[in-house]
């Protein structure tokens, strides 16, 4: 069984060491397997938590009452936003494999959402309210950036202060994969970087990796396989990596960084914000006043992760990550979908809704540089893949988990079941008042 408290060291060198690593931990733990077919027969099992059997529900969560937060915890989220103290970190490398509709961020409702693709999502008599034709041609990604822009110019005016100076002020890293981020920079160039400042626009490009298999001599890296990302853990640990992390230059070519000066970056905010780019929520209100003040608050008894607990959609319940109360280790965990063997996603009642935030963030890419991510298993297609998980670094650094006093299902746009309420929620956004023709001004394109 994997246990994630004890990462196995990984060697962020380089891809090829990282490489060298994934086939070291194949050799040490996989070692007695002869077939990929019966290594997949137990993958579960090899990834199963080793304590599932005596988890306990929750006993940490914090519930962000008005006990738990006082005005002054808000407003000091408030200015952090404005300041840009606020690392905003968005995550749309995903390949949206549940939706078969491309890389999550150049999805556009108009262009790819024909009424075969509809069927195909929704089944042969599908109804929905919201017509794709009616929707503005943009982007899932366009939307993401556009909320971000319009939400913090909204906080700037209620403050006071001018909108497109907090603009500036932001920092922005977008992890994008590497079959679509040149459309995706191109994106961000075309719109004029939505009002950010292009230096503090920071992207990477999540590196895929071959398969691998096994022969006569052993397991090996195999270049004749299809590339697949190793999942969002592997995202979070090329961050740490010496030149992933990269700026565009006024002529539009990257400027990359190494380690030691992205950590030096990481050190000037108070915290780092992971969004996720299918969270339908998002495109009502990107900014989380509550849980900004609760990440700063929480910092200050020396936690270095923040995770949120949601509950599950009763009605269409969604695999994810779980909390729970491992006794052992005498703290609440929360557990990759990986690693619940045989548990239904109807049995998953605490949920987390992946909306991450790490205070001072240098400090937990500074223990994932230097520990590395446990490393699940994953059997595709004859191949076999790792998949570490970002939200493994609950292991690694102090995390505190919290709830709304609402709790509310979560709300994204994973799988087919969620197109009618991703539809409308960016007609929502569209029809928001003054909203279209102030993106039009700030991106300088007619949308």
């Amino acid at each position: 069984m994997l246990d994630p408290y004890k990462p196995q060291r990984i060697d962020l060198t380089d891809f090829s060491s990282y490489i060298g690593s994934c086939l070291d931990l194949t050799n040490t733990r996989l070692s007695r397997f002869k077939s990929i077919t019966a290594l997949a027969e137990v993958e579960h099992e090899l990834n199963k938590y080793p304590r599932l059997n005596s988890l306990e529900e929750p006993k940490q969560i914090n519930i962000l009452d008005d006990k738990f937060l006082g005005e002054k915890d808000l407003a000091r989220a408030h200015a952090a936003f404005l300041d840009g103290s606020v690392l905003l970190e968005h995550t749309c490398a995903g390949e949206a494999t549940r939706l078969g509709l491309g890389t999550k961020y150049l999805i556009n409702p108009r262009l790819d959402l024909s009424p075969q693709a509809l069927t195909n999502l929704l089944g042969e008599e599908y109804e929905t309210p919201v017509d794709p034709d009616s929707l503005r041609s943009m982007n899932l990604g366009r939307r993401h950036m556009l909320q971000l822009a319009w939400d913090l110019s909204q906080l700037a005016i209620e403050a006071g202060k001018d909108p497109a100076k907090a603009l500036q002020k932001q920092t922005l890293l977008v992890i994008v994969n590497q079959a679509s981020w040149e459309a995706v920079l191109h994106d961000f160039r075309e719109a004029h970087y939505y009002g950010f400042s292009r230096p503090k626009v920071l992207f990477m490009v999540q590196q895929d990796f071959h398969g691998i298999s096994i022969t006569d001599q052993g397991w090996i890296y195999d270049t004749n396989s299809p590339r697949r990302l190793h999942n969002h853990g592997q995202m979070l640990m090329q961050t740490a990596m010496d030149n992933q992390v990269f700026r565009l230059s006024e002529s539009g070519r990257p400027a990359h960084l190494t380690w030691s000066e992205y950590r030096q970056i990481l050190g000037g905010f108070v915290d780092k914000v992971s969004f996720n780019i299918e969270d339908l929520d998002y495109l009502r209100q990107s900014l989380d006043l509550a849980g900004l003040a609760a990440a700063v608050k929480l910092s200050e008894t020396g936690a270095r992760m923040i995770m949120e607990v949601v509950a599950n959609n009763p009605g269409n319940p969604q695999k994810g990550g779980l909390c729970a109360w491992d006794a052992e280790l005498e703290r609440d965990v929360m557990i990759e979908s990986f690693q619940l063997a045989g548990v239904e996603n109807s049995q998953i009642t605490y949920l987390n809704k992946n909306v991450n935030h790490y205070p001072y963030p240098s400090n937990a890419l500074t223990q994932v540089r230097e520990r590395g991510l446990a490393m699940p298993i994953a059997v595709k297609k004859g191949f076999l893949y790792f998949q570490p998980i970002q939200g493994d670094v609950n292991f690694l650094v102090d995390t505190a988990f919290i709830q709304r006093k609402e709790v509310r299902p979560i709300n994204s746009w994973k799988s087919g079941a969620n197109t009618i309420q991703a539809l409308e929620a960016m007609a929502q956004q569209e029809n928001r008042k003054g909203f279209m023709a102030w993106a039009q001004k700030i991106t300088g394109l007619d949308l």
